[in-house]
């Protein structure tokens, strides 16, 4: 039983652990011609005429500016001007990023797209959450940001049981519990040097 719960769990997530694993290596290796991704965007500007939103929060005020527009994605870096005269914010989807600059005084929006390459895609892929450190009341408001970032979820949860799974497995085998202790020592030691030690010669 323990044995197919191992093996099905891991055919399951066996494309999303290959993505993380390829985006990974990308991030990591930001000149090789796979992370040039951003070097090879395609970027373009238009004005686009908009009526200015009757709602007050910035919330609203986007989502209402991004249906005139047609787009469609993940909300954020609202930014609302003093004067009141000016509204800036972005929408993203993996792969592409377009920013509104909505003079709400003049009704006219500067709209920029930036589209990105199938390496891009993948970035944002691995990175993509809707949530932002230094905004953790920020609300993902888009369906498919919420079922990616399910899917991350079941993805961590998935690996806890692949590894609990693989640790039952390898202790059953008595002919390799002694290579096996080995290498889960060493595994443990290198993971204890970048939590504790590599922070304690920082310091």
């Amino acid at each position: 039983m323990m044995r197919r719960l191992h093996n099905y769990v891991g055919l399951f997530l066996l494309l999303f652990l290959w993505m993380f694993s390829v985006s990974g290596l990308v991030l990591n290796h930001s000149t090789w011609p796979a992370g040039r991704f951003w070097e090879a965007r395609e970027e373009t500007a238009s004005q686009r005429t908009i009526r200015a939103p009757a709602s007050t929060s910035d919330v609203a005020m986007a989502a209402d500016l991004m249906r005139q527009l047609g787009i469609v994605g993940e909300t954020g870096d609202l930014r609302r001007h003093p004067d009141g005269a000016r509204f800036d914010f972005q929408v993203v989807k993996p792969g592409r990023v377009v920013r509104v600059e909505a003079r709400l005084d003049s009704a006219v929006a500067r709209v920029t797209e930036i589209r990105l390459n199938a390496w891009g895609v993948v970035d944002a892929l691995h990175k993509f959450t809707g949530v932002k450190l230094g905004a953790p009341a920020q609300a993902r408001d888009w369906l498919l940001t919420r079922l990616w970032s399910l899917s991350m979820d079941a993805l961590a949860l998935g690996m806890v049981v692949l590894v609990g799974s693989g640790l039952y497995l390898w202790y059953r085998r008595v002919d390799t519990r002694r290579s096996g202790l080995v290498a889960l020592i060493a595994g443990m030691a290198c993971c204890a040097f970048f939590l504790f030690g590599l922070g304690a010669l920082i310091a």
